[in-house]
């Protein structure tokens, strides 16, 4: 069975939507994707997650909270990961 050779289309970049008079030929903030997300050092992505799991326990397993338990447990560990290097 021969191959199909498949050609895929890049996707137009969106055009920048500029200012107000203000700020004539200026570019409006565009949020951008990272091309290198920074990476947690080594277990600290479970630590957070455990951390993160145990503020949910304590809100009584509450739901639509996750993002809020995640960000204060990363404020956690950070701080004692601060503390500790003191």
């Amino acid at each position: 069975m021969p191959t199909r050779k498949t050609t895929t289309k890049s996707k137009p970049k969106p055009k920048l939507k500029t200012t107000s008079s203000k700020g004539k030929g200026r570019p409006a903030s565009v949020p951008r994707r990272m091309e290198n997300p920074i990476e947690l050092p080594e277990g600290m992505w479970e630590r957070i997650s455990r951390k993160a799991y145990e503020l949910w326990e304590q809100r009584g397993h509450q739901d639509g909270n996750a993002l809020r338990d995640w960000l204060d447990a990363e404020e956690i560990v950070m701080e004692e990961i601060h503390e500790s290097r003191e």
